[in-house]
């Protein structure tokens, strides 16, 4: 008889309200960004957007020991060898976030403050076209980082045989005493 794995916390609430109130004001600032009758909805998610990650940069510091950045600091180092690692079928498994999501974080938060910075520059009219350019740029960048996050959750999933939006949801990953890491 297989016993399942134990699972444990790992996302914390704050960590967890952040993912998908940024996930959320993301995707609404994008559907609405060309539509003029939109426009007072686009501001709203920008700025909460924009407050988001303000938020997330002070927890990255202070919060739960998985949401601390020096938790998951991605070094080349750690990132080529999990990439060697799931090249040769045994991908290391991390508590916390993998190197690659560490990457895919960091982009993230740094392209969402390009998004936001350009978005209240183009509201307030500094930098004229150069800055409209700027923010749309950013933000295409921004949806496929977002695009290309996904699709790791996806595969880390099945490589790790862990359900990652799950453990998004309720703050819980199994521990998995094969391949540990992190």
């Amino acid at each position: 008889m297989q016993t399942e794995n134990p699972s444990v916390r790992v996302w914390d609430l704050p960590t967890r309200i952040f993912h998908w109130s940024l996930a959320t004001s993301f995707v609404v600032a994008f559907v609405t960004s060309e539509s003029e009758k939109w426009r007072d909805i686009h501001v709203v998610a920008g700025y909460s957007l924009a407050g988001l990650i303000a938020f997330r940069l002070l927890w990255g510091f202070v919060g739960g020991r998985h949401s601390r950045f020096a938790d998951f600091l991605p070094t080349p180092g750690k990132v080529l060898d999990y990439l060697k690692s799931l090249l040769a079928g045994q991908p290391r498994h991390y508590v916390g976030h993998n190197p690659a999501g560490a990457v895919a974080i960091f982009l993230l938060l740094a392209c969402g403050l390009i998004v936001a910075a350009s978005g209240y520059a183009t509201y307030n009219e500094i930098g004229g076209h150069v800055m409209e350019e700027v923010h749309e740029a950013a933000a295409n960048g921004m949806m496929a980082l977002v695009i290309i996050h996904l699709a790791g959750v996806v595969v880390s999933s099945w490589l790790h045989h862990e359900n990652l939006v799950k453990a998004m949801i309720t703050g819980r990953k199994q521990v998995h005493h094969e391949n540990p890491a992190g």
